[in-house]
């Protein structure tokens, strides 16, 4: 495994268990303990996931994790001693993505680790497939694998040189092309 995880968590002896066995799962670690060094090492865009701890000097973990959900798409989990459904409820609404109880079983966090990384991993990979298969203009959507063509979500029927004609306008919105360019293009003339 090649991820990265920021700790941020202000009570060292936490902070160590969290990393051994995070290490041991084969995880790089970087560690901050308190909140304006855990967001600053946070937007510097090197971590797969982050575990924050709420109660932090400098700026508080709900903070902290508001100003990353705005800047950084990866996982972000409270692990904290606040219990309370405000709390948790209050995390979740700031953009966290699980919310873990202290005291905590170390292999329990580290499986809840390895969940989010699986499920960040799995929607990259699928908004990156989607993304270069799927292209949106207005209320028009092409679906490239499928070869489907949709105008505010009713089918449009097209030719097989329409097709490819739309196809290379909508990949190069906002390109003028010559007539020539097209010929070029589509029949590579």
């Amino acid at each position: 495994m090649n991820e990265r995880i920021l700790i941020i968590e202000d009570d060292q002896d936490i902070a160590f268990i969290e990393k051994d066995y995070l290490e041991m799962s084969g995880y790089a670690i970087t560690i901050a303990s308190d909140g304006l060094t855990g967001l600053k090492e946070g937007l510097s865009g090197s971590y797969q996931l982050v575990l924050l701890d709420v109660m932090l000097p400098g700026m508080d973990g709900f903070e902290v994790c508001r100003r990353l959900r705005d800047k950084v798409d990866i996982p972000i989990m409270m692990v904290t001693a606040k219990r309370e459904d405000i709390d948790k409820i209050r995390g979740l609404g700031f953009g966290a993505d699980d919310y873990v109880e202290k005291p905590f079983s170390p292999s329990v966090l580290v499986a809840r680790v390895k969940s989010q990384l699986r499920r960040y991993t799995q929607l990259g990979n699928l908004n990156q497939q989607n993304s270069s298969q799927v292209y949106k203009c207005g209320g028009l959507m092409i679906n490239d694998e499928n070869k489907e063509v949709t105008v505010d979500g009713e089918p449009i029927k097209l030719t097989p040189i329409e097709y490819n004609i739309l196809l290379l306008l909508v990949k190069n919105a906002g390109k003028v092309f010559s007539i020539d360019q097209i010929y070029e293009k589509i029949w590579n003339e």
